[in-house]
């Protein structure tokens, strides 16, 4: 497996983890065409590895991601029809690379401080676990400028329900870090750079003692869950369950679960 050679995230294997840093602090990380590329590209060259366990996404400068990079948006000598197709384009792009994010094999862990907005906010909704600074300022602000939050719609109402994903993104409130808890958009609330830090350690931790395979395919069950009939998703399951008691991981697992001691994997 070879990660991609990129210039709007900086990407760091460390330990069977990958650090994705999101890398346009003058705009306070804000996306544009290349930074969506990116991180779809990379996603694509690890989707098949299971040595990387998990993705830690985050932003540099202190803020996570500001949405999308409205001053790119416009571009001066284009007709009306070619900035309406650039502009589908590009909304459609980000919603291929959230989906890509979504269903990742790895685990997905989001580090949430300053700035959380549109874009930022949906890739928010999309992580297995969110840790979030209790300062961070979290949003859907398109309305405010006269745009839907068309591709984070979806998955933020899967996150938070209808109810509270109506108010959030007809009114554009922001919330922070302890809000966002309370509605179960993210699972932790930290105070500054170094508890973040020790939460990020415990979750990586906690994963570390799950296997791979197992990881991978229970992320895929939960996702497909209301995507197809019951009936059909648990015939699937039962064979999913079949495979992995009867592969390396699940014959090494419920062995060392009977003789006491970490499996291969831990």
């Amino acid at each position: 497996m070879q990660l991609p050679d990129c210039e709007e995230i900086i990407l760091k294997l460390e330990e069977g983890v990958l650090y994705l840093t999101l890398n346009r602090p003058q705009k306070r990380n804000a996306m544009n065409d290349k930074l969506v590329s990116e991180v779809m590209e990379t996603f694509d060259a690890i989707e098949k590895s299971r040595d990387i366990r998990a993705v830690v996404l985050r932003g540099a400068g202190g803020h996570f991601c500001a949405g999308g990079d409205i001053s790119g948006m416009n571009k001066l000598g284009q007709t009306p029809e070619e900035a309406t197709k650039a502009s589908w384009e590009f909304n459609r792009a980000f919603g291929r690379m959230i989906t890509k994010v979504n269903r990742a094999p790895q685990f997905v862990i989001t580090l949430l401080e300053g700035a959380v907005l549109g874009g930022g906010f949906g890739l928010a909704c999309i992580s297995d676990v969110a840790i979030a600074d209790a300062q961070a300022k979290l949003a859907m602000p398109e309305t405010g400028l006269g745009i839907p939050p068309a591709q984070i719609a979806p998955f933020v109402v899967m996150r938070i329900g209808l109810t509270q994903s109506r108010r959030l993104a007809l009114l554009g409130e922001r919330i922070n870090g302890e809000e966002a808890m309370r509605l179960g958009l993210v699972h932790y609330v930290t105070d500054g750079e170094e508890a973040m830090q020790a939460k990020l350690q415990d979750v990586l931790a906690k994963l570390r003692r799950c296997a791979p395979n197992a990881t991978a395919i229970t992320k895929r069950l939960l996702l497909d869950v209301g995507s197809t009939d019951l009936e059909s998703l648990l015939d699937r399951a039962s064979d999913d369950f079949s495979t992995a008691l009867n592969s390396d991981e699940g014959r090494d697992g419920t062995l060392a679960f009977l003789e006491k001691r970490k499996p291969f994997w831990a």
